[in-house]
């Protein structure tokens, strides 16, 4: 057994055949601590192995609901100044209490682009088109959108409230 010193004065206990370390005078777990730690840390890298199976219908309607509180949040920002994003917290909630799911989780793994960064920027890009089509924002405002865009949200609200 050899005992080797680091530059930093810290000591390691050293088996001479093949090199394994057996003490580290930095660590402070416990030896039998490590391995229930491992498996901790190895479950949370896994989200399929604990995310919930949901049907082709939820997923549907997971995806319907961020992508409605999403262009609700985007006509609040563009056009009211309400940088918020009340309704996408909100939503999140709820599928956090009811699925255990994000939206960033959805958008991650049920949206086509599989990454939520590319869903966002396409939301909002496909969102902006409709709020050009409609006049920008006073052409907007005139119209129903506004309403519209809040009664999809909360008919997509509801119904995930409504799931068991």
């Amino acid at each position: 057994m050899n005992i080797l010193k680091r530059s930093d004065d810290t000591t390691i206990e050293v088996e001479n055949s093949d090199m394994r370390i057996l003490f580290d005078s930095q660590s402070t777990a416990p030896r039998r601590m490590r391995p229930a730690v491992l498996i901790l840390l190895a479950s949370l890298a896994l989200p399929s192995a604990s995310a919930p199976t949901l049907d082709d219908e939820t997923q549907e309607l997971l995806v319907s609901a961020v992508t409605a509180a999403a262009e609700l949040d985007l006509y609040n920002a563009r056009c009211r100044g309400d940088q918020s994003g009340r309704q996408i917290d909100n939503l999140n909630k709820e599928m956090v209490g009811k699925l255990g799911i994000t939206v960033l989780g959805v958008e991650d793994d049920l949206f086509p682009e599989r990454s939520y960064r590319a869903t966002q920027k396409r939301l909002e890009r496909d969102f902006l088109a409709e709020l050009r089509d409609a006049g920008g924002c006073p052409g907007a405002k005139d119209s129903d959108l506004p309403e519209t865009l809040k009664a999809r949200y909360y008919e997509r609200l509801n119904a995930v409230r409504a799931l068991p």
